[in-house]
């Protein structure tokens, strides 16, 4: 299928994107020799960060798209040669793991609620961890939000809803304290989960569309015919606005669920 991620329209808005990257990451304990993998690793430049921070002896960042990973760093190459531990390589997360037991942590900052199932998912990448082995994601939580249904509301209204034959995005995300249940079931004896709300300060409301542009957007994009995804823009921008209002700067909370745990294995 198309790759629609385009790097540029994602690091729009990089500031705001990657602080709840680094709120996860001080979620993480550290450990001598880490074997790590950020699953839906973007551009790649966080994971480098990740890496570092955690003085991992090997970490793998993957994502599906190849206009991602060589979109922002000059570093970052498709199947390069690892580089002091650090490699990236084109995959998905649900093609995921290829061995059990094999990592220490498991990362993953915004890219879950692309993932349908998530009960089955989380107890794959369980499965993946050594005995001490950690799991570390982040959600954005938007889905009952203007932002996300406006975009469902759209699939409805022709000549969108013929050319999308029926389809409509999935939304897979839970409740936070189910994702606790979830990971104390999987063998996590204290799961951190966070609902955290990001006070994002923009400029207009426009911005809130373009934002959409680089994430939820992609999406209808990669199912639409290329001569109505402008139009189903179009429609979004006009939609969005109405609702906004024009206050200037405009105040943009989102809602992000952060999980951390660490497998009973560990010994203190």
């Amino acid at each position: 299928m198309t790759d629609t991620w385009n790097p540029t329209q994602y690091d729009k808005f990089q500031r705001e994107r990657e602080q709840p990257f680094f709120d996860l990451l001080a979620l993480v304990r550290p450990a001598p020799g880490m074997r790590a993998v950020d699953l839906g690793c973007g551009t790649g430049r966080l994971t480098r960060a990740l890496h570092e921070q955690l003085h991992a002896r090997e970490t793998t960042g993957i994502d599906r798209s190849a206009r991602m990973l060589v979109g922002v760093d000059p570093q970052v190459r498709p199947h390069p040669e690892p580089t002091l531990g650090l490699q990236f390589e084109i995959g998905t997360i649900e093609e995921f793991p290829g061995a059990r037991g094999a990592f220490d942590l498991i990362f993953s900052n915004a890219a879950y609620h692309w993932i349908e199932d998530h009960p089955a998912l989380l107890a794959r990448l369980a499965g993946a961890l050594t005995p001490s082995g950690q799991l570390a994601f982040q959600i954005p939580a938007q889905h009952d939000q203007p932002s996300h249904r406006i975009a469902e509301d759209l699939t409805g209204v022709e000549p969108f809803r013929t050319a999308l034959d029926g389809w409509h995005r999935p939304q897979p995300v839970l409740e936070p304290h189910e994702y606790a249940s979830l990971l104390y079931a999987l063998g996590f004896p204290a799961p951190v989960v966070r609902l955290h709300i990001y006070p994002h300060v923009l400029a207009g409301p426009e911005e809130v569309v373009e934002w959409m542009k680089g994430t939820l957007l992609t999406e209808y994009e990669r199912h639409l015919p290329g001569d109505l995804y402008g139009p189903f823009v179009e429609a979004y921008r006009a939609r969005m606005l109405r609702h906004l209002g024009n206050a200037r700067p405009f105040f943009f909370p989102f809602r992000r669920i952060l999980c951390w745990g660490q497998r009973a294995g560990i010994r203190d």
